[in-house]
């Protein structure tokens, strides 16, 4: 299968499915000498673990991880880090009924069209359970860029139609993990809580927002043309389950403004930094960071596995019922929230590399 590298000179690689004996990643192209905090990796695995409230899954993963090379008496080689996660809770059986049947919205024709034979067991490749992999890679990247002074703060914006209204900049984005649906805003995500609890119990899905905040990029992070920051950032956070949009500053909404009106003016701080008076560009013009906060939105889609029964057709292309029967998030926000963050970190990262001579 191709497509499972990303990254140019900080590279990862991913590998395992959902019900395999383990899952796993190997880094290559982190500098030596960085100190690799193992409890900072534990504890972004652990946000986005299933199983840590009542409005996720209730799959049982611990997250216990391996490293099995690239790191010696704390620091990293140089070499490449290889991880591993171990399956523990898979529960296979709970998907023998998909093993004829395809879900809808689901990846099981796509892949079964592609490859002529898919993985059923909870999706195989296609399983959000991969995403793990990605969380472990990019907690190391996170400790390469605090370094450099990095900061990635991801949050729920919105999910259906309840939505933080506050600017980013209003909110104490520190306290995000402290909400189940991992919004900082308490009044929200208390009503995020109830509606998600709704929807669980009609057996059913709903997506939302996750916006992005980046803080501490120096002007230059980018390489134009093809390789525009915002491009890699969104191919990046695309790849995410269930993410079906992507948008950096004003995004869409630049459509209801003139030039005159959304143009981000230059001045001065007190510091005699160059710095914009807006940042309708989200941190980034010509594809290029400006010093400016990078600041960018995703849009995931309710996740496709549902309990309601739906129409649809088997391998043998003949109509059916399908009644799904196991675990699934009624909506993937809380935990795709760690693995954002994780996705931008690794596009940072990479591009801190190809920038700048790095020595720690």
């Amino acid at each position: 299968m191709a497509g499972s590298s990303t990254g140019v000179l900080f590279k990862i690689t991913t590998f395992g499915e959902s019900h395999g004996k383990a899952i796993g990643v190997v880094i290559d192209g982190c500098p030596s000498g960085l100190l690799i905090d193992e409890s900072f990796i534990k504890l972004k695995l652990a946000q986005r673990k299933p199983g840590q409230s009542d409005i996720t899954t209730q799959r049982n993963e611990d997250e216990q991880f391996e490293i099995l090379s690239g790191v010696f008496e704390g620091y990293s080689t140089g070499t490449p880090i290889s991880i591993i996660i171990n399956n523990k809770d898979a529960r296979s059986e709970d998907y023998d009924h998909l093993a004829h049947t395809f879900r809808p919205s689901h990846a099981d024709y796509s892949y079964q069209t592609k490859y002529g034979i898919r993985d059923y067991r909870g999706g195989g490749r296609s399983s959000a359970r991969e995403t793990a992999s990605r969380v472990a890679a990019g907690a190391i990247a996170m400790l390469l860029l605090k370094e450099h002074g990095i900061n990635i703060q991801a949050y729920v914006k919105r999910v259906g139609k309840i939505e933080v209204q506050s600017s980013y900049e209003l909110l104490n984005l520190n306290k995000t993990y402290e909400s189940k649906v991992r919004c900082p805003d308490d009044l929200v995500a208390q009503q995020m809580e109830d509606y998600i609890n709704q929807i669980k119990l009609e057996g059913d899905s709903i997506g939302g927002i996750i916006e992005c905040v980046i803080k501490g990029v120096n002007p230059g992070l980018g390489e134009p043309v093809f390789d525009k920051l915002h491009a890699d950032l969104g191919k990046s956070i695309l790849s995410i389950n269930a993410c079906k949009g992507f948008e950096v500053g004003s995004g869409f909404d630049s459509v209801n403004f003139k030039g005159s009106e959304l143009n981000d003016v230059f001045d001065k701080n007190d510091k005699d930094q160059i710095i914009t008076l807006t940042n309708n560009s989200g941190g980034i013009q010509g594809g290029i960071s400006n010093g400016m906060d990078i600041v960018f939105r995703a849009v995931f889609k309710p996740v496709a596995t549902i309990l309601k029964e739906q129409n649809t057709i088997n391998d043998k292309g003949e109509n059916t019922v399908l009644k799904y029967k196991g675990r699934h998030d009624p909506c993937v926000l809380p935990r795709a929230v760690p693995i954002v963050e994780a996705m931008a970190a690794l596009v940072l990262a990479d591009h801190l590399l190809r920038s700048y001579s790095v020595k720690l």
